[in-house]
């Protein structure tokens, strides 16, 4: 006896357009997206899972298309109704879906995202509101993610993503930053050329180091600042480390040669977050002070 459908399940099933061919157009570029980790000719990033879509739809990123696989209908349920009108929703079997998405484990929705472009003056003239970051050979997904993610929760107000760090187009980085590279003002740019322009902007310049510089606890982390951070491996480059105002270290174990640079940028934007006042509704709360 067949299962006579709901009319939720009709209300989806009609808006939902079926697609069973590999060489559809827009299931190609969704393909070639994932595959490049970069954005489209057009501007789209190609996104996977229904919590970073959901952030997407949060962040208020406008969709060009949303891709569901056959056995993903609950979750078709519930994005639907978030979704305009105007954005292109289509169904995929499951084995086409499962070729197109990166993901050992499909979560059965993807999406093609249109990303917040932002440019290098729009980025730096944030400092005034919290640090920024300039990020310098960082080639792990997961700890850029990590980093962006960090930046994020402790009132970070941009970050500067220099050559040979990883896109932030990759679907890793977009997952590790649990949506927060969708809100934070991201450029990528020369970080030696740049420092010029935080020259002009009067902000201060610090980097972090595994062994040599000033104690973290010990730092003076006010006012409006760059934080660099280098690749995991190697540090920083020799070019940029000569030009910042200060190194400063994270007191750890002898036995431990150096964090990762995801971990070390969480903990130098907690210090920087803690040094300073925050505030809430017009109250300015200060460390040790209690709110209700």
């Amino acid at each position: 006896m067949k299962n006579t459908p709901t009319p939720n399940d009709q209300a989806v099933q009609s808006r939902l357009r079926r697609i069973d061919g590999r060489h559809n157009a827009l299931v190609k570029e969704l393909r070639q997206a994932f595959a490049r980790g970069e954005l489209t000719e057009d501007g789209y990033c190609a996104v996977e899972g229904l919590h970073i879509l959901e952030e997407a739809i949060r962040s208020g990123l406008k969709f060009r298309a949303v891709f569901f696989s056959s056995s993903a209908a609950t979750k078709a349920e519930r994005l639907l109704p978030q979704l305009g009108a105007h954005v292109e929703t289509v169904m995929l079997p499951d084995r086409l879906f499962a070729s197109a998405v990166p993901s050992e484990a499909p979560q059965g929705v993807a999406a093609l995202v249109r990303w917040k472009e932002v440019s290098l003056d729009v980025v730096l003239a944030k400092a005034q509101a919290g640090p920024l970051l300039a990020i310098a050979g960082v080639q792990d997904p997961g700890n850029l993610g990590t980093i962006l993610r960090s930046a994020e929760a402790f009132g970070a107000a941009g970050a500067l993503l220099g050559e040979g760090t990883v896109s932030p187009f990759n679907p890793k980085v977009v997952r590790a930053s649990a949506g927060s590279v969708f809100r934070l003002p991201t450029v990528r740019a020369k970080l030696a050329a740049a420092i010029a322009s935080m020259r002009k902007q009067g902000l201060r310049l610090i980097a972090t180091s595994s062994h040599k510089g000033t104690p973290l606890p010990e730092a003076k982390l006010g006012g409006s600042l760059v934080v660099f951070i280098g690749s995991e491996g190697a540090g920083l480059p020799r070019d940029l480390i000569s030009e910042v105002d200060e190194a400063v270290a994270i007191p750890h174990s002898p036995r431990v040669e150096s964090l990762n640079a995801g971990v070390a940028a969480s903990i130098v934007l907690y210090e920087i977050s803690r040094q300073k006042p925050m505030t809430t509704k017009g109250t300015e709360v200060r460390e040790g002070s209690e709110q209700n």
